[in-house]
């Protein structure tokens, strides 16, 4: 199924049950994936004084391509030498077992639970220095297993361990996953899909990080046509916009 031709507003649900495109990895080559490699440049010089050792990336609604730009950043940043650990923190709708074809018998929830040691849950993929954290099995109490002291203790773990941590996360006005981890990390990032995302809806993710005081680095706006915004090659995801220029 072409990544970029859906005739709906939404994704359906072949994200889900296949995976998103990791076009970055699929063809590094393409105007696409250098338009990855332009945010994570952007998203590097974000934080001029202090090194970023974690980064989350959420978006206001289900469906709305966090998980497709997350993927995507994390092969351009391990394409740099730099070691990167990507964790699926989206314990109700995870995907990244899919894209990068590994086992989810064992992950996060199952860390979380006292099921598997922190060696086993850190898996390598195809992409040098990039390692994943799959979600494992849905736990029936997610917010309270990602807002535990064992949760804190993994990421400051993780981050010891890696050049850059990036966590996956559940759209923030779905539930409170999102705002639970984002006061845990360094910086987030919001996905905002052009012509779909609604601007109440984002200014209450905005809103609700916030009140957790997370470091919101930017935003990504993603499915930017052609017409739209030439100025990014014309083409699918629009580009990354500085805190400062987001208020």
């Amino acid at each position: 199924m072409p990544l970029f031709k859906s005739k709906t507003k939404k994704l359906d649900k072949y994200s889900l049950k296949h995976g998103v495109g990791l076009i970055t990895y699929d063809d590094p080559t393409s105007a696409t994936s250098e338009q990855f490699n332009t945010i994570r440049i952007n998203i590097q010089f974000s934080s001029v004084d202090k090194k970023l050792k974690s980064i989350l990336f959420t978006s206001s609604a289900p469906s709305e391509g966090k998980s497709t730009v997350s993927n995507n950043v994390a092969v351009t940043w391990a394409n740099q030498g730099e070691k990167v650990i990507l964790m699926d923190a989206d314990l109700r709708r995870p995907t990244v077992h899919k894209i990068f074809n590994v086992s989810n018998r064992v992950g996060l929830s199952s860390y979380l639970l006292g099921n598997a040691s922190f060696e086993e849950i850190i898996q390598p993929t195809m992409v040098n220095n990039l390692f994943v954290i799959t979600s494992g099995p849905i736990p029936p109490n997610p917010s309270e297993l990602l807002g535990s002291m064992r949760t804190k203790d993994l990421l400051t773990r993780l981050e010891d361990k890696s050049d850059l941590l990036i966590l996956d996360a559940p759209p923030a006005n779905s539930v409170t996953d999102a705002q639970v981890l984002a006061a845990q990390v360094d910086g987030v990032i919001m996905v905002v899909p052009q012509g779909i995302a609604e601007k109440a809806g984002v200014a209450h993710a905005k809103q609700a990080l916030e009140t957790v005081h997370a470091n919101i680095l930017g935003v990504i706006m993603n499915r930017v046509t052609k017409e739209k915004y030439s100025g990014y090659y014309g083409g699918y995801y629009g580009g990354y916009y500085g805190a400062e220029k987001k208020k």
